[in-house]
This record gives C-alpha cells, structure tokens and sequence, in this order.
C-alpha cells in the first residue's frame, strides 16, 4: 500500500498480505499514523494465470480468488469502516476485467473474481452512498508497459507480432497516462455523483464483435494442451 500527500511530494510503502485481514489492518494503521484516514483507495492486487477450467486444483483457484476477490474485499471493508467510525467520506476505484460481463474462458478463476469485484462496487455504491463513500470500477484495455507478465507479453506476441494496434477499434493501443486520467477522475471531487458504475477504458474492444464468429478452438488447444485425463 502506498499513502502520500497531495502536492507535497511525501510517500510512505507499507506491505501486507491482503489475504490477511489482520494484516490489511495493520497497513492502514501505519497509513493513518503517517498522513491521516486516507481519502481514496485503489484495489490493484491481483492474481491470474491461464488454465482450462478442468486442470485447476483447489489451491490454484483459492490462490486467485482470495486475492483478487477476497483481499479486496478486506482491504474495501477496512478503509469503509473506518470512514463509517470517523463520519468521513471517501473514493473507493477497484480494478476490473471487461470477462466480468463475458466471462472468460482460459481464466475461470480470474473472471469468477473479478465478477465478484464488479458485483461488490454495485452492491457497496447504493449501502455506502448515504455516508458519502463512493465506489467504482475501472477496467483497462491493452496498455503495454514494462511490467507486463511473460504470459501477456508472450500473448500479445503471438497474436499480432507486426500490427498489435489493428487489433483495436481505436488503431492503437492505450497509453498508461490515460488509464491514469481515468482513474484521477473516477477518485477526484468531479466524480462524486458516479458511484457504482464500472468505466471500461479500451478503446471499445471489449465490444467488437465479428460479422461471422471464427471457428472454436478448444482452449485446451488455444494453451497448447493434451487431452485431459483425470488424477488417479
């Protein structure tokens, strides 16, 4: 977690496991003590790895399930709470994946979270409103950065090596910046009347859709998988 004062250029970092209510406790203690009750709070964490649905072991879905849904979950709570205690207001922007609406085959575990994610700005916008907490989400599309996990990058590569951007309905890909406006605005005072709405940033792709669907390839297939065959 990271707290800072606006404009003055101060930032303090404290780790925990947001799987940890205890320790997701401690964190906005050591916020509160170095700037104050934060006043905004980005719900980034996550976890995701493609799998078809039938290989996932229990720990596999547990491991991303409780942070992405979960550790949101206890890190929105903590933050609603205290400014529930204090009679304060505050902005709440968790981060989401467009298969929230679709779903997402390849990632069962991720779009069942994220699903999760999206149902709790809907479901927290209309309980917290009248305390003056407002909730959103935002989902971001394809914007390339250094940090991309190999599985994304080796994605990207192999779907469109030479022309990513004609993959888009815009004709480009997104620039960081303009997640980051987006998100400023979503956490800023010109906001306050959006609670409970989830702004999709991608240039519309997640709307695309084709005159004649292209044949199904089994995802087993898409991930380069043998036939499944069940553990003894």
């Amino acid at each position: 977690m990271l707290a800072a004062v606006p404009g003055a250029g101060r930032v303090t970092a404290a780790v925990c496991d947001i799987r940890d209510p205890e320790r997701v406790a401690d964190v906005f203690d050591a916020a509160q003590a170095a700037f104050g009750l934060p006043d905004v709070l980005v719900n980034n964490a996550a976890a995701n790895f493609p799998s078809p649905a039938e290989d996932l072991s229990p720990n596999a879905w547990r491991a991303v399930v409780d942070i992405t849904l979960t550790g949101t979950w206890f890190m929105t709570r903590e933050f609603g709470r205290r400014h529930l205690a204090a009679g304060t207001g505050g902005s709440i922007v968790n981060i989401g994946a467009s298969y929230a609406w679709t779903g997402g085959p390849g990632f069962a575990h991720s779009a069942a979270a994220k699903a999760g994610v999206k149902s709790l700005v809907e479901t927290l916008a209309v309980e917290w409103g009248p305390y003056g907490i407002q909730i959103n989400g935002l989902v971001p599309g394809l914007f390339p950065h250094g940090d991309m996990s190999e599985d994304i990058r080796g994605g990207l590569e192999r779907a469109a090596p030479d022309a990513k951007d004609a993959r888009q309905p815009a004709l480009r890909v997104g620039a960081p910046r303009e997640l980051g406006w987006a998100a400023t605005f979503l956490a800023s005072p010109y906001a306050r009347f959006v609670t409970g709405h989830t702004l999709v940033v991608d240039g519309a792709n997640w709307q695309r859709r084709s005159v004649v669907n292209p044949e199904v390839v089994p995802v087993r297939a898409q991930l380069g998988r043998g036939p499944f065959t069940s553990s003894p």
